[in-house]
Formats: C-alpha cells, structure tokens, sequence
C-alpha cells in the first residue's frame, strides 16, 4: 500500500469542549462503569469558546448522550501495556488492553453513556447539560458530546467477553440513620447506589478494614463483611479518622 499508509503518524491535538461536575473528589469509589448507579447526578459545563446556544440546537430530543472525555487524574508516569488486570477478574487474571475499559491505555481517553436530565439556562456560564449516571471525577475534561441512537447504538443480542462469565453482583448496604441523616436528603440514594457498587480494590477483602471514599464533600468510612457494606463514620471532608 503506499499513499497514507507510508506517512508516519501525526500527533493530534484535543481541547476540551467542557467539563463535568460531580460528587467525586477522588477516584476512589466512582462506579467502574457508567449507567450503573442512576441517582448519580453531574452537570457538564462549557468552556467559554463552546457556549454557543446553537451547539445544542435539538439536544433535548434525546434521552441519553455519550461523553468522550480525558483520564486526566490517571498517573502520567504509567506506560501503557499490552495486558491489564480488570477489577472484574478479582484483579489476577490478565486481557488485552483492548478487551477491557481499563483506564492504562495508549490514549487515555474513556467514554461514558449517561442520561440527560435536562438543560439549564445559567448567566454566569451559559447552557448546562444536567446528566445521570456518569462514572466521572469531578472536574473530567469533555473532549466531545454524542447523542445516545437506540436504532444503532443498542444491540441486545451482543456478548459481553470475560464480562459474561463473571456476573455483578451487588453489596447488601447497612448505613445506620443516625449516620444516613447527616447527608443532604438528594445525595442519599446515590451514595447507597455508590456503597452497593463495593468500591473496594478487587483482590481486598479483609472483614476487619475500615475503607474510605469522599463524596459531595463528605468522609464516609465502611467495612464490609459476608456480601455486607456497613458505614461506620459520615464526617465533614477532611475530619474522618486520620
């Protein structure tokens, strides 16, 4: 072959058309696909070149978007490898990086399918896509936004890989009301939908561990024992245990 194929590749530049807000403040916790917890809400903000109304002329019309967007929290030094380790094999068995959605690729770039809840008109920053179910740290640059086509974006009939053979199950999520009524009433079922995920790293699984993650600017402790998560702590970020 000879025409393109003989060019050596040339590097490509993205610039973030947006970025997302959402109750994360750290990795450690975000459900590990999105779609998985709906009580999670985001809100994806424009930058100031891409505020234009007529970007999002007939947006509404769709129930669901894909988000393409930037692992920009991930360990710059970290190479890519040909193999990974996915969560869902309990962390020891190996895929091919592009047989999994592991975050360690040759382009750090993810994508996400999440409802659209709505658009809100702001003075201070435009048109603001209001969004469920998006598995993203706050802050997550947006490189672009695609609308969600059921006629080809769905297939019922497709095999889901090593995914198959290891079903999802859910944890039992025990939160005490003393501790659930510290959280504002809107952010409860989503932090319930986040706990059930197990957010642990795969190969831990010690009963006696108190584990942590931070969520809508609250520390919330929990151990987890015979497929049940219970919260021991719900503190203000910043003045969990140490």
């Amino acid at each position: 072959m000879t025409g393109r194929w003989d060019a050596a590749p040339a590097p490509v530049t993205m610039t973030p058309v947006a970025r997302i807000r959402t109750d994360f403040d750290g990795k450690f916790g975000i459900p590990r696909q999105s779609g998985l917890v709906s009580a999670l809400r985001g809100e994806i903000v424009f930058e100031p070149e891409y505020r234009n109304p007529d970007a999002l002329r007939g947006i509404e019309g769709y129930s669901h978007l894909w988000l393409i967007w930037l692992f920009d929290a991930n360990r710059p030094q970290r190479r890519w490898q040909p193999t990974v380790r996915p969560p869902r094999l309990g962390g020891n068995a190996s895929v091919g990086v592009f047989a999994s959605r592991s975050p360690y690729r040759p382009n750090p770039i993810g994508l996400s399918c999440v409802r659209l809840e709505g658009v809100e008109r702001r003075a201070d920053c435009g048109a603001v896509l209001l969004v469920s179910g998006a598995d993203l740290l706050d802050g997550t640059p947006i490189l672009d936004i695609k609308p969600y086509l059921p006629y080809a974006d769905a297939h019922p009939e497709a095999s889901g890989g090593f995914t198959d053979r290891t079903p999802r199950r859910e944890l039992e999520v025990d939160f005490p009301e003393a501790l659930l009524t510290r959280l504002p009433p809107e952010k409860r079922a989503a932090l319930r939908g986040v706990l059930a995920q197990d957010p642990r790293p795969a190969y831990q699984d010690d009963p006696a561990r108190r584990y942590g993650l931070t969520f809508a600017g609250w520390d919330v402790r929990f151990t987890v024992a015979d497929g049940t998560l219970t919260v021991r702590e719900v503190v203000p970020a910043g003045e969990g245990e140490r």
